[in-house]
């Protein structure tokens, strides 16, 4: 892809998954300070921004693609927004300094959908699946190099894929593997048939196991949601967005055991019927939320006596 018109197309959309929910769950209020760690196309931000005049958000996302159309998506906000390119586990989080937190994980339609970025077999692109394209390792170098064994590990533990250890041997018996698409096929012939023409592509979970390594979701995770609290001021909200249980098992439990946070969601929340029907991609959405105590004794503050 041209660098140069990734920067002036609006080529990333994003549609906010659970947009009301999200305000609501930040409790944004006038005069807040709001950090969106996933800004993506700033489908999140704008309804931030425009949900008070004197709002400000920090954004951060760690595909530049993502904040080019952001910036150019937010523009007419000025300096009320501020744009950082950096993955949310590497971001040095200010203490006691934002209102509200959001995180929404995992890949975004604009990737399945952007065929060179090879996070999707529909169309045949190289084996690539970063986010950050300043990382070295792709999902090329996982598939051709790692041993057998080391791949059924990962499809299994990753993908929650039953098949792993037949399917990693197919991989490795017909390597080099160099596009999605004969990954996919690799992949598809070592299932039965009954497997193969499933409800779900036989790729689908290798796929996702791939992604998660190339980008070490999990640790990402694992590291913001060990530091995220820290940020928040007395009262402010961290509200995540996540689409599988290998992210909300961390997302339930890191919330539930942080010694500064009151988890404020007793059941994730999800989407209503008539959302799923405008953005079918909501329907595997949970939401969480959690409320920085006031202090280590484990009172809260409610929001309404929060001086700014």
């Amino acid at each position: 892809m041209n660098r140069q018109l990734a920067i002036e197309e609006p080529i990333f959309s994003h549609l906010p998954v659970l947009p009301q929910e999200v305000i609501a769950g930040l409790a944004v209020s006038p005069g807040g300070h709001y950090l969106d760690t996933t800004v993506g196309g700033g489908g999140h931000s704008r309804l931030i921004l425009e949900a008070s005049g004197d709002v400000r958000v920090t954004a951060i996302d760690q595909d530049e693609d993502a904040l080019a159309a952001a910036r150019k998506e937010l523009a007419e906000f000025g300096d009320r927004i501020q744009f950082i390119h950096s993955n949310f586990a590497d971001y040095e989080f200010p203490t006691n300094t934002f209102d509200g937190i959001l995180a929404d994980l995992g890949v975004s339609s604009y990737h399945l959908d952007q065929a060179e970025r090879g996070f999707s077999f529909r169309q045949a692109a190289n084996l690539d699946m970063r986010m950050d394209r300043g990382r070295s390792l792709t999902a090329a170098d996982l598939i051709n190099n790692w041993d057998e064994a080391e791949l059924a590990d990962i499809f299994f533990k990753y993908g929650e894929e039953r098949l792993s250890r037949r399917i990693a041997r197919r991989i490795v018996e017909r390597r080099p593997l160099h596009t999605t698409t004969e990954l996919a096929d690799a992949i598809a012939s070592s299932v039965p048939p009954k497997y193969r023409y499933g409800r779900i592509h036989p790729a689908t979970r290798v796929f996702q196991a791939l992604r998660i390594v190339v980008n070490d979701e999990l640790k990402s995770l694992e590291t913001f949601l060990d530091k995220a609290p820290n940020a928040l001021v007395p009262g402010g909200r961290i509200v995540i967005i996540s689409f599988h249980s290998l992210e909300d098992r961390p997302v339930k439990h890191g919330l539930r055991n942080s010694p500064l946070l009151k988890v404020l969601t007793k059941k994730p929340i999800i989407a209503k019927e008539e959302e799923i029907g405008k953005n079918p991609r909501s329907r595997s959405a949970k939401l969480r939320i959690a409320e920085k105590l006031l202090s280590m004794s484990g009172k809260g503050l409610p929001r309404n006596k929060l001086s700014k």
